[in-house]
């Protein structure tokens, strides 16, 4: 075997290692929480050793962090806004709703992971929460952008609003299902809440629009 290929192949195993870890991070944080999950536990539910382990990261918080990153690429590809050929404005609106709704119940690793670590305060702040924000902070951003492409009437500070309305509505239907359990449709609770949210956003336009022609 050349040098090339037994690279490549080490390259695939590490890439496989890596996931096999955090598959099982995932499991077991979900489980236990951020204190409840150890490298141990991590290695005996994965079946490879510590070692191994600590060459992909550096601790438990760097793995942690890792978690968070990942299911949140997963979970940003559902804050999408469809096309215009998908329908309204509320139409466009619901089948986004549905997709977030539906990407937390089949990924709640980055919502459930950094909430925890959100609400926390220590010392010495774990690298898993500074990195929930940032990415919470990305996910503001796109339904900002969604809100303003929907709605150009409205203004700068009404966007801030309405957007910061929506992520504090959809953090609670979350929450909300983490405590009931799979009782709670989260897709049925969450295409109401972007009804009201749309429904919000047009009156605040609307208000917008009539303030511009009083002026004029």
């Amino acid at each position: 075997m050349n040098s090339g290929s037994t690279t490549r192949k080490q390259r695939a195993n590490g890439v496989e290692s890596r996931r096999r870890i955090l598959d099982a991070a995932v499991e077991i944080a979900g489980e236990r929480g951020y204190e409840g999950t150890s490298i141990a536990a991590v290695s005996a539910k994965c079946g490879l050793p510590a070692s191994s382990i600590y060459w992909h990261f550096k601790d438990k918080d760097d793995l942690i962090a890792a978690v968070i990153e990942r299911s949140f690429e997963t979970w940003l590809t559902a804050v999408e806004l469809p096309g215009e050929d998908t329908g309204t404005p509320l139409e466009r609106v619901l089948v986004m709703a549905a997709n977030i709704a539906n990407s937390l119940v089949d990924a709640p690793d980055f919502l459930r992971l950094g909430l925890m670590l959100a609400l926390e305060r220590r010392p010495t702040e774990p690298r898993g929460r500074t990195v929930f924000l940032q990415v919470r902070e990305i996910s503001r951003q796109r339904i900002a952008e969604v809100a303003a492409t929907l709605f150009p009437d409205l203004g700068a500070k009404d966007v801030e609003t309405l957007t910061a309305y929506a992520v504090a509505g959809a953090d609670g239907l979350f929450v909300h299902r983490e405590i009931n359990g799979d009782s709670v449709d989260l897709v049925a609770m969450f295409e109401l809440h972007a009804r009201l949210v749309h429904d919000a956003a047009v009156r605040m336009a609307g208000t917008a629009s009539t303030a511009e022609g009083n002026q004029g």
